[in-house]
């Protein structure tokens, strides 16, 4: 409980201190926009004999915001982050640019998911392969993730007491069962009759994980395990069994230990990697490097081939960001709105000039009937140009609702999809108002059914026989859907339906995927599906981003908050992020079709 309080003290301190923050941050935002401005012409300047350099130690977000500024202080630092798609358009220019000489991996955490961070890599050998620039990793320690990252490397480096974490994958749930029984609350959890692998309630009804619950995230991790493995024996050139050992006795405890392991060509410090480089580069040996960050190397002009059709003259591909949990309305920060999602898409299929549809979908799923006005707009979408789904790290639920009537659905082997199945949860509070707070509770209502969905009682017998109904009628219909845009029977969905999430290679195999492969797969697929050259055609992001100024104003609170808490408890702000992962529960209205946990794997 010691440990609750510390929690939520540091959600109220952010809170509290903002204003406090405000003002300090208004001096470096004065500061940061003179210098924005100053650079403006030098950020779009890359030199001869440059270097990119790619550092991922913040969050990667699907789609870059609008931020003509890369801000870089305190909690704007959040606000200046890369999307994916500027990491892969980065490294596609790069390829032809000469003025670039070769990629430099300067890495340590990389805030990614598994299937974004691959989709990098991918990338990265692809530059390798078709450039023949060199790419050199160095981190003072190497995460799974980042080592990940790194293997695609021509030689990886680390300073001689650093250390690489190579100890196989774990998942940990939370559990606030025993927290809601000694406040004397009762999650009423109800799913689909035949959804056992829906096991989002759990954290809420249960004190530890369900033998169904268990079995799917096992295999969740041993198949992202297995990808990679692969992939970095295939880059390292050591068989999967030897990399299963090392992971499993801990053969890497020290540095010197990843160079007798095969995982690192050298233990070298800054200065000597930074010399190598400069080799490896043929760069100047007395000269300082010149390095462009990718922030400022997406400004960076690049002169194209007089064979290729001018840029507004060319036809477009749409590409919808769906990124974050699912709910009705309007998008918000780390949230799909249904009505947002709904209008890009049908603003992209109205568009004569965009000749396909690309929806790139990163969601755990969320609100059920947002998901079908979504689902609605790919249908009709779908009718008049072609539509392809490019699933991320997560397309579950929800997510893969939104995804079912694509003409082609891409995934990444390590995606996390299909989660088929529905929830509903409400909260019976009446021993927490009674028995903690001494509060009761009387009223009066016009009709048997009025007050079905009060937290200050528990659900009769009838009522949950009412909401239990409510959800196998949506389960009915998810299922029906998908067998619609996947060609099955309802049988054959709900078979593999359930609830069960699966590896993006597993749900291809099954028949919810059609081909593995990342954004810039999807793309030249609906490219190729609308009849259009390699290379001729013009990516149109949607839906419309907001101006940088107010997307700014509206998400600096949080930023703020979130800032000043890490500031404060450091490790334990992750608690702090668990403790508010819970309270989404506040947010489930209606029936959800939502992944069934909170999955993190390190």
């Amino acid at each position: 409980m010691r440990q609750f309080f510390k929690f939520m003290f540091a959600s109220m301190l952010g809170t509290l201190l903002v204003g406090l923050v405000m003002l300090v941050l208004f001096i470096g935002f004065i500061a940061a926009l003179g210098s924005a401005f100053s650079l403006e012409s030098k950020s779009t300047a890359v030199q001869d004999n440059t270097v990119l350099r790619i550092s991922l130690d913040q969050q990667v977000l699907d789609r870059g915001p609008n931020d003509p500024f890369n801000f870089d202080y305190g909690p704007f630092k959040v606000a200046s982050k890369l999307g994916l798609d500027n990491i892969l358009q980065g490294l596609e220019k790069a390829k032809h640019d000469d003025r670039i000489k070769g990629v430099f991996l300067d890495l340590g955490m990389v805030n990614a998911g598994f299937t974004t961070v691959k989709e990098i890599r991918d990338k990265l050998l692809e530059f390798k392969a078709e450039s023949g620039k060199p790419v050199l990793a160095f981190a003072d320690m190497y995460t799974q993730k980042s080592y990940f990252l790194a293997s695609a490397a021509d030689g990886v480096y680390m300073v001689p007491q650093g250390d690489l974490d190579f100890r196989g994958l774990q998942s940990e749930m939370m559990f606030y069962t025993g927290l809601f029984e000694k406040l004397d609350i009762d999650m009423q959890f109800i799913r689909g009759s035949n959804n056992q692998f829906k096991s989002f309630g759990e954290a809420f009804t249960r004190k530890d994980m369900s033998p169904a619950n268990k079995q799917q995230v096992t295999e969740l991790l041993n198949g992202i395990w297995g990808n990679y493995i692969a992939q970095v024996g295939a880059a390292r050139h050591l068989d999967t069994a030897k990399l299963n050992a090392i992971a499993e006795n801990l053969l890497v405890r020290k540095a010197d230990d990843a160079v007798t392991q095969g995982l690192v060509d050298s233990l070298l410090y800054r200065d000597q990697v930074l010399d190598l480089i400069k080799e490896r580069m043929g760069l100047d040996p007395d000269k300082d490097i010149e390095a462009v960050g990718l922030g400022k190397y997406a400004k960076a002009y690049v002169p194209r081939g007089k064979d290729k059709t001018p840029t507004w003259q060319q036809p477009k591909i749409a590409v919808v960001y769906a990124q974050g949990d699912i709910i009705d309305g309007e998008s918000s920060d780390g949230s799909i709105g249904g009505a947002t999602i709904s209008a890009a898409i049908r603003k992209a299929r109205k568009d004569t000039a965009v000749k396909a549809i690309v929806l790139r979908v990163n969601s755990p799923g969320g609100s059920g009937l947002a998901s079908d006005v979504m689902w609605r707009e790919v249908v009709l979408a779908k009718s008049v140009k072609p539509v392809v789904v490019s699933m991320g790290d997560v397309a579950a639920s929800g997510g893969y609702y939104i995804s079912c009537a694509a003409d082609k659905i891409f995934a990444e082997p390590t995606t996390i999809t299909g989660s088929i199945g529905v929830f509903g949860m409400i909260p019976n509070m009446k021993g927490f108002f009674n028995n903690k707070l001494g509060l009761t509770f009387d009223g009066v209502q016009t009709h048997k059914y009025a007050g079905m969905l009060t937290v200050t009682r528990p659900l009769t017998a009838e009522e949950k026989g009412i909401i239990q109904g409510f959800i196998d009628n949506f389960y009915a219909t998810f299922t029906q859907r998908v067998a619609e845009g996947r060609h099955m029977t309802t049988a054959q969905v709900d078979s593999i339906g359930q609830g069960r999430v699966w590896t993006g290679t597993a749900a291809k195999a099954i028949g919810l995927v059609d081909d593995l492969g990342g954004l810039e797969a999807a793309t030249a697929e609906a490219a190729r599906m609308a009849g259009l050259e390699a290379g001729n055609y013009r990516i149109m992001g949607f839906p419309e981003q907001k101006d940088f100024f107010e997307e700014l104003k509206s998400s600096l609170n949080a930023q703020a908050r979130t800032w000043v808490a890490a500031q404060a408890f450091g490790e334990d702000a992750e608690m702090l992020h668990r403790f508010e992962q819970a309270s989404k529960v506040r947010t489930l209205d209606g029936v959800q079709a939502r992944m069934p946990f909170e999955l993190e794997v390190y």
